[in-house]
């Protein structure tokens, strides 16, 4: 398995990733104190994203993104998380209709 480097494109990733297949993906976390390593983990079983870090102000990061799925698993994957990244999506999901049938 590949580590991604960059902290925004592991994010980017991952949101694709859910949003592909949310019933079947996963998040992981797993911190090492004897090594003081964080290693994060989005798979759906078909591909894997991890992101390894030994940076103690990436715990931040890592609670943004914590808090980003927590909201596309809550509202759904077409939610739109600008208002939980601060920023911009570059990817706009798709929008579902909501009228009645005649």
């Amino acid at each position: 398995m590949v580590y991604i480097v960059s902290w925004d494109e592991f994010v980017e990733q991952s949101v694709q990733l859910f949003r592909a297949s949310p019933q079947t993906t996963r998040y992981v976390m797993k911190y090492r104190h004897s090594d003081g390593k964080l290693v994060l983990k989005v798979t759906d079983d078909k591909q894997c994203l991890k992101f390894k870090t030994d940076q103690a102000q990436d715990a931040k990061k890592m609670e943004k993104l914590n808090n980003i799925f927590f909201t596309l698993m809550a509202r759904g994957p077409e939610t739109d998380i600008t208002e939980v990244t601060g920023k911009e999506q570059t990817v706009q999901p798709p929008k579902r209709g909501r009228g009645r049938k005649q």
